[in-house]
């Protein structure tokens, strides 16, 4: 499906109900089911959370083996990977798209491992599909390169509270998104489970049962990213978003901060997040380091091309092995846009400009994010987002809700 987006006004109005966090979802959807008295709200309703349910309450109860297809989706990969590893008589082969076999999971297989985990390549040596046989699990000591993404880390932090030991994990080297494994650890201690994060070792303490608790998800700040790009490419604004707090356990809050260096204002109030535009607002160009955040790369070089403005981006390394390699993606569509950027492994460079080509069919490489980062473009030019129901894998209704904001969709 390929949509022409385009607007004739750039005065945004709009409440908007954006859906639960992915990837506070998908962990306590995995916490959830090592302790089934839990209870869920606001969860996400994207396709990645949908598989991951999916595959947590698949019927294991027969002897065969299952082979369990989550897809595009890289956080159901890594964290069922170390999920079934636990799970004492069950024979599981986790599969997914042609991506998802791309992608490397050899050194979360190899943590695993050192585990005592049993687990094979189906295919080629460290990538799925893998083939996974539960078992007891009493080892607790493990280490693992700390620049990795984060999610093989909270992986192994998620399956401790019920091993018979916890875990002591050791990151070797600079560590990367530090937010997301301390969101992990969060939420282990909202559920009274000991934890301890000191230099480079974590510990999680080991924990049979927990009391009866629902947990609410707040919503997710990735997807709040490309109001904030909205907002920022608007002549005035106000956005209201619910359900956000003020002190996230989401990296990617840190759009905040970001955005207001690109004229947006920020309030909360009752857990909700209005953005607003800074009259006239001049921004400068932007040098970021985002080895915390690199799920809003994209959507922040975009906002700066729409505002002619330069960037520097670095910490970045995570972004090659995603559902695309988001790097060099970025640097095809942009210079389909009239951009001038050079991309390394772990940086982006976009020199300003004040021109931007018309009509441009931007190619999303099954990636989400390259839907939904392009989109706010549409407040410059009219713009053409190939394969555009991709969103649904993190916000399926994106769209309706760039039309609740004025914008044209054809």
């Amino acid at each position: 499906m390929n949509l022409l987006l385009q607007t004739i006004h750039s005065n945004l109005k709009a409440q908007i109900a954006v859906t639960g966090s992915k990837s506070e979802t998908n962990r306590l959807l995995l916490l959830q089911a090592l302790f089934p008295n839990i209870t869920l709200a606001n969860t996400s309703n994207s396709d990645d959370s949908e598989v991951m349910q999916k595959a947590l309450n698949a019927d294991l109860s027969s002897r065969e083996t299952r082979d369990l297809d989550i897809h595009h989706a890289g956080t159901a990969m890594r964290f069922l990977s170390a999920y079934f590893a636990t799970q004492e008589g069950r024979e599981v082969v986790l599969t997914g798209s042609q991506r998802m076999t791309e992608r490397p999971i050899k050194v979360l297989v190899d943590s695993l491992k050192q585990l005592g985990a049993q687990i094979t390549y189906e295919k080629q040596e460290g990538f799925p599909p893998i083939r996974i046989k539960g078992k007891k699990i009493s080892s607790n000591k493990v280490s693992i390169p700390a620049n990795v993404s984060s999610q093989y880390i909270s992986a192994l932090l998620l399956i401790a509270p019920k091993l018979d030991n916890g875990i002591e994990l050791t990151l070797v080297g600079e560590i990367t998104s530090v937010p997301y494994i301390k969101m992990t650890l969060a939420l282990l201690n909202d559920l009274d489970i000991q934890t301890s994060f000191e230099g480079n070792i974590i510990k999680v303490f080991p924990k049979q049962e927990v009391e009866t608790k629902e947990m609410v998800v707040e919503s997710d700040w990735s997807s709040a990213s490309y109001f904030f790009s909205l907002v920022a490419l608007s002549e005035t604004a106000s956005i209201t978003l619910t359900s956000y707090k003020e002190n996230s356990l989401q990296g990617d809050s840190a759009l905040v901060e970001i955005y207001k260096k690109m004229g947006v204002i920020s309030n909360f109030e009752n857990n909700t997040l209005s953005l607003s535009k800074v009259p006239n607002f001049k921004p400068e160009i932007l040098n970021l380091d985002l080895n915390n955040t690199p799920d809003i790369a994209q959507t922040i070089v975009v906002t700066c091309l729409g505002l002619g403005i330069g960037c520097h981006l670095t910490g970045l390394h995570t972004l090659k092995i995603k559902e695309t390699d988001r790097l060099e993606a970025l640097r095809v569509e942009l210079t389909k846009l009239g951009a001038t950027i050079s991309v390394t492994n772990d940086s982006l460079t976009l020199e300003p400009s004040n021109t931007i080509n018309h009509n441009v069919k931007i190619a999303t490489y099954n990636d989400h994010r390259m839907a939904m980062a392009f989109a706010p473009l549409a407040l410059k030019v009219p713009i053409i987002i190939e394969n555009a129901d991709v969103v649904s894998k993190s916000y399926p209704d994106f769209w309706e809700d760039m039309k609740s904001l004025g914008f044209f969709i054809s």
